[in-house]
């Protein structure tokens, strides 16, 4: 039999290229130290990118199946400042894989990454610009065989929930903060501003190409089988975006920052907690644990921008399974800024967006491959998605950082009423008074 395991290079001859490239165009950022130029953006992109599973597609071949899909597409939010030619950005991203058949079932996998942006500028500040960058930063990964036709009924579902099984490594379903491990990403940017007209801000659209992968072997290793290549791969991406370039403003009274966001909810999930207990299985315990991301931008006044938050709770269902409740939500948030002195600052915002809702029973102790392969009968999840809004008030605080006011420390805090417009149904039992509620947020940052 073809051994399962094989040691992958550290780094292949082109990732050394490119970090070689990196490291030579260091003494580059001396340029930052006379920051004048400033300029702040963010968007949204998507792309292609993709590794084989080397060692999990050998399986497979000794029994006679076709490998996996190789390729995966990504969808992400990103944030960039740049200061002369020293450039620092932040992206947050997921990445799906197309899923393979296999007699019912489907086999995929996803990743999520967070991850910080360091680079330099090619060109002068303009319209067109060249960037080299290199990322590091930390993901997740969920690999899945479940069936094709999944159950859709909650009771069928809490009697028999083993409808095949679902690994998760740095398991964010169970709150933002098990992001975990190393990634990192080596690439170009180029991008073009098109002035909008009557307005200050540009729209800008953006290409990217280079690779990612994980610096250290052996880290996304489970039950047995190195998973390493589901966050690996070159990749182009396309994106667009709004930009604040200081050619636009005399004086420049309008900015982008990013922050991260911790978030409070008040609601527990007591409809289906009373089914849980009906089965046998112990009840979600407190409220939601909430962290995400907030990009917002200001011109004269005018506030918009992006809220990217992940509400998860977790618990033990039985004395060997555990359970999680989790939804993500994506915002895309405008309003007005009505009050401002000197740094303080109030003001109020609508999002509407995106929301879903996915529980998850799993077992505890698995089989390793490719025991766990032929048993396959462990885990299941019920999910549903929809519409959400979300008005709220909030109140900053910035802090200048630097005598030359390069960029403040924001602090702000927010109040909110969440609205699900939807059922959200997990089988016929409606989510939609869990997901709507107050909600109380906190945020720290900077802005340019």
């Amino acid at each position: 039999m073809t051994p399962l395991c094989h040691k992958p290079e550290f780094m292949t001859p082109f990732r050394r290229l490119l970090l070689l490239i990196f490291l030579i165009s260091i003494p580059n950022f001396i340029n930052a130290q006379e920051l004048i130029n400033k300029r702040s953006s963010f968007y949204a992109f998507t792309g292609i990118s993709g590794a084989k599973l080397r060692q999990f597609n050998e399986m497979l071949s000794d029994r006679g199946l076709s490998p996996m899909r190789n390729r995966y597409r990504s969808y992400g939010l990103g944030y960039q400042a740049r200061m002369n030619d020293f450039v620092l950005g932040f992206e947050l991203s997921q990445h799906q894989s197309k899923t393979s058949h296999f007699d019912e079932f489907g086999i995929k996998y996803r990743t999520s990454r967070a991850l910080v942006n360091v680079g330099y500028a090619l060109t002068e500040e303009g319209k067109f610009q060249l960037i080299h960058y290199m990322s590091l930063g930390v993901g997740y990964l969920n690999f899945e065989m479940l069936p094709s036709q999944q159950t859709q009924n909650l009771e069928d579902f809490l009697s028999d929930p083993s409808e095949g099984f679902v690994l998760r490594e740095n398991n964010i379903q169970k709150g933002t903060q098990y992001f975990g491990d190393f990634l990192t990403e080596i690439g170009f940017q180029l991008s073009y501003d098109f002035d909008l007209p009557g307005r200050k801000e540009a729209f800008e659209v953006l290409a990217k190409v280079g690779y990612s992968f994980s610096p250290f072997e052996g880290k996304w290793q489970m039950n047995g089988l190195s998973f390493d290549n589901t966050q690996s791969g070159a990749f182009v991406r396309i994106g667009a975006g709004i930009s604040l370039p200081d050619r636009n403003f005399f004086y420049k009274d309008a900015s982008i920052g990013v922050s991260l966001f911790r978030g409070f909810h008040f609601s527990k999930p007591d409809r289906l907690n009373n089914e849980l207990l009906q089965k046998g299985y112990q009840p979600l315990g407190g409220t939601p644990s909430n962290w995400g991301l907030r990009i917002l931008g200001e011109t004269d006044g005018l506030l918009y921008g992006v809220d990217v938050y992940n509400s998860a709770m977790k618990g033990q269902a039985t004395n060997f399974q555990d359970q999680s409740l989790n939804s993500l939500r994506v915002y895309a948030n405008a309003g007005m800024k009505f009050f401002q002195f000197k740094n303080f600052a109030v003001g109020a915002m609508g999002g509407l967006g995106y929301g879903n809702i996915r529980y998850t029973l799993s077992q505890v102790e698995k089989p390793d491959f490719p025991e766990l392969f032929e048993q396959r009968y462990f885990d299941g999840y019920l999910k549903s998605s929809g519409l959400m809004a979300k008005p709220e008030v909030l109140v900053e605080y910035g802090i200048p950082m630097t005598n030359r006011k390069l960029f403040d420390l924001v602090l702000s805090a927010s109040a909110g009423y969440e609205v699900a417009l939807g059922n959200y149904r997990l089988g016929e039992l409606g989510m939609a008074q869990f997901l709507t509620g107050p909600v109380l947020g906190f945020s720290v940052g900077v802005r340019p």
